[in-house]
């Protein structure tokens, strides 16, 4: 089962830059965006045999999540915990036979950090919830997820030390989360890579010198580990400041 995940930076103007010969060259079971700021009415695209999802932020053209898939869910849910937490369409949740698929474009904690302390119990409630998803059955959890988790994960570690993505109480945060029983896909296949970004800054040439950060993933429940049989990043996909991320998780025994 082929999984992309691909933060857009606004899905009407990445339509104009070969959005959809993306979809046919990807050839994914699903794929999942964030920041597409927009509403389902105003997608007028065709894209056969995907059964589309969508969460929409209250405020108009911002943030927004997108499920595109070719398999049917069992079930889709919209946002997770408080109230807080329910109106700028960060999450979507669907329910497929063998494991919860979690798209999330996790808030950003703003110049000089002015959103960190809601960063901090938004890390924490969406810990809980993923935990009680996979209490249930495995869990494949993807998205911009707003950090550089390890040094590695970036071209300028130290001159961002306290920059948002990057600061140790965000890191932290995501450690916990794979402390807790969860796999960063990526860094399972690749441990020691170097130069692997998902995002570069539009200033200073980012994306042409590769000085980015890998900030998108695909994190999976532990007991998913073994079913991983790629995970890439393309970095060549142009269309957005990030890049698409890819997971390739085999299927498991019996419904091969």
């Amino acid at each position: 089962m082929k999984l992309v995940s691909w933060n857009v930076n606004g899905l009407r103007a990445c339509l104009k830059k070969g959005f959809l010969d993306f979809c046919a060259f990807a050839d994914a079971d699903v794929i999942c965006l964030q920041e597409t700021k927009m509403r389902p009415e105003q997608a007028e695209f065709d894209l056969p045999g995907y059964e589309r999802y969508w969460n929409s932020a209250d405020k108009a053209g911002y943030s927004g999540t997108a499920v595109f898939t070719r398999r049917a869910p069992l079930s889709v849910t919209y946002d997770f915990g408080i109230d807080e937490h329910r109106h700028e369409g960060r999450v979507i949740t669907a329910e497929f036979p063998d494991f919860y698929l979690v798209c999330c474009y996790t808030p950003n904690s703003k110049d000089q950090l002015l959103r960190l302390d809601y960063r901090m119990a938004w890390e924490d409630d969406l810990r809980e919830y993923l935990c009680e998803l996979d209490a249930v059955k495995p869990v494949v959890y993807c998205g911009d997820l707003n950090v550089a988790h390890q040094e590695i994960d970036l071209k300028n570690p130290g001159p961002n030390r306290r920059n948002p993505g990057f600061t140790d109480e965000e890191r932290e945060k995501m450690t916990l989360l794979l402390d807790a029983g969860f796999v960063d896909s990526f860094r399972a296949l690749y441990p020691d890579k170097t130069g692997a970004y998902s995002w570069w800054s539009y200033r200073g040439r980012a994306r042409e010198n590769n000085t980015g950060w890998r900030i998108d993933y695909f994190i999976v429940s532990e007991r998913l580990r073994s079913r991983i049989r790629g995970a890439d990043i393309w970095s060549e996909i142009r269309g957005s400041d990030h890049c698409p991320v890819v997971l390739d998780l085999a299927e498991p025994e019996g419904m091969l």
